[in-house]
């Protein structure tokens, strides 16, 4: 992310006021509205310190480039990217399983949007990306995760197959989506310590990715289509995985 950048929309500045109040810099409010829920998010942005200027809505229009601000736009000074340190000690500071989201050059600032708010749905413990040719933390990510961005944590790697090791080092399976693949996502064992690794919307998985992962298993697709944008299937590999954690805790419990 830049040093500033505009973030609008009512879930996107209600959770960087919740959860990075300090890089709330300067706010703009549409002027006429007046309703409940603005009321509130004016009387917390206030209560920031940070300048609030109460706008007309063509103004929120051309300072956004959008009309769907929501009558309400911040400008953020979001903290410096997380790289392989810090993933570092994440992993070391959990005390389950960890259950990862690998996003292997997801260029699309909507589609990583998308897949920080599934993930964060589904209670994954990290979101991994390389650092080059990949989307980062800008206001249109901010926006489609509707507060996942500032609650997930996103770790920007130097390099992703290095990485990719470094988790099979640590015992973390390594599960990679690839059309072509034998074994269905539905017969394969995604409890423990899991990290899903999913490709680029147009060229799916690098090769040097692919050949890190332990396994690599397709979606069926009974309709013509051949696969899923890369959003679409995250939501569809982590509820899987989701589902099969809760089916075992639950036999652990019965046993």
């Amino acid at each position: 992310m830049s040093q500033d950048d505009l973030i609008h929309g009512l879930h996107a500045v209600q959770a960087a006021v919740r959860y990075e109040p300090a890089g709330v810099v300067e706010a703009w409010v549409e002027r006429r509205r007046r309703d409940g829920r603005m009321q509130r998010l004016r009387r917390q942005l206030q209560g920031l310190g940070c300048p609030v200027h109460e706008v007309e809505r063509r103004e929120l229009d051309r300072l956004t480039g959008s009309d769907a601000h929501q009558g309400v736009a911040i400008r953020y000074r979001g903290p410096p990217p997380r790289g392989d340190d810090e993933l570092a000690q994440l992993l070391d500071g959990l005390a389950r399983a960890p259950f990862l989201l690998v996003l292997d050059q997801v260029q699309d600032p909507h589609n990583l949007g998308a897949c920080l708010r599934t993930a964060e749905g589904a209670g994954v413990d990290a979101v991994i990306t390389p650092r080059d040719r990949a989307a980062g933390l800008t206001p249109a990510v901010h926006k489609v995760a509707a507060g996942a961005a500032e609650t997930l944590p996103l770790f920007q790697v130097t390099n992703l197959a290095r990485a990719l090791r470094d988790l099979r080092e640590r015992g973390i399976w390594l599960v990679g989506a690839a059309d072509t693949a034998a074994a269905s996502l539905y017969d394969t064992d995604l409890t423990g310590s899991l990290a899903l690794v999913l490709g680029a919307e147009e060229n799916g998985l690098r090769r040097l990715t692919r050949e890190a992962c332990d396994q690599l298993v397709a979606i069926p697709m009974a309709g013509r289509v051949e696969s899923l944008n890369v959003s679409v299937a995250a939501g569809v590999m982590l509820y899987e995985a989701v589902r099969q954690r809760a089916a075992a805790v639950q036999r652990r419990v019965q046993g």
